[in-house]
This record gives C-alpha cells, structure tokens and sequence, in this order.
C-alpha cells in the first residue's frame, strides 16, 4: 500500500457544483430544524410565563400541561435527531461520500 500523502484540492472540491448543491440544500435544512427547535423550546419559557392557567390544568395526579410540555421537550429534541439522521443517511451522505471518492481520485492521480 503506497503510503504517500494525498493533497486534496480543496478549492476544487468547493467550486464543484455537487458540494455547493449539498452545501446549501444541507444549510436549508439545518437551518429549518433549528428554527423549529429553538420556537418550540421558547414556547415553554412563554407558555409558563403568558398562558400559566392552562400550564397549571392537572392531567392525573400532580402532572400538569406545563409538566407534559417539558417533557415533550425531550421527545422533540430525540424527533429532530431522528430526522436528521433519517435525512443525512438517505441523501447527504451519499453525495457528500460521492464527492469525497472523487476528490481523493483526483488526489491519488496529481500526487507522482
């Protein structure tokens, strides 16, 4: 196995329009889950604070909505992860393995 370092352009691998097509498409996302996890944490802080008579109804015994809601913080927090994962593996990481094996390719055939 030839151990010679590989130099990876990597202004090559940024101008390719596969890695800012994922780049993008990958922000978007992101961007979106973010957006939604940090509305959804800010409704506790704000439900607790403005709607305290609703947070205050009992459900069973001393749980109450504004218990069940924090809770549901974790739920939602485990739900985005799993659908980024879900997400990355169907799609990103294909394109972004995709472009990697092409990079190194390119290496492998610059490096003497």
């Amino acid at each position: 196995m030839d151990m010679r370092a590989k130099t990876v352009d990597w202004a090559a691998v940024n101008a390719d329009p596969r890695f800012r097509d994922l780049h993008r498409r990958k922000s978007r996302f992101l961007w979106g889950l973010m957006a939604f996890s940090v509305a959804y944490y800010f409704l506790l802080p704000l439900g607790a604070a403005y709607a305290s008579d609703l947070f205050r109804v009992k459900l069973w015994g001393p749980v109450n909505v504004g218990l069940v809601f924090a809770w549901s913080e974790f739920l939602v927090a485990w739900g985005i992860a799993f659908v980024y994962a879900r997400r990355a593996n169907r799609e990103f990481d294909a394109l972004a393995a995709e472009i990697n094996r092409d990079a190194l390719a390119q290496a492998a055939a610059v490096t003497p």
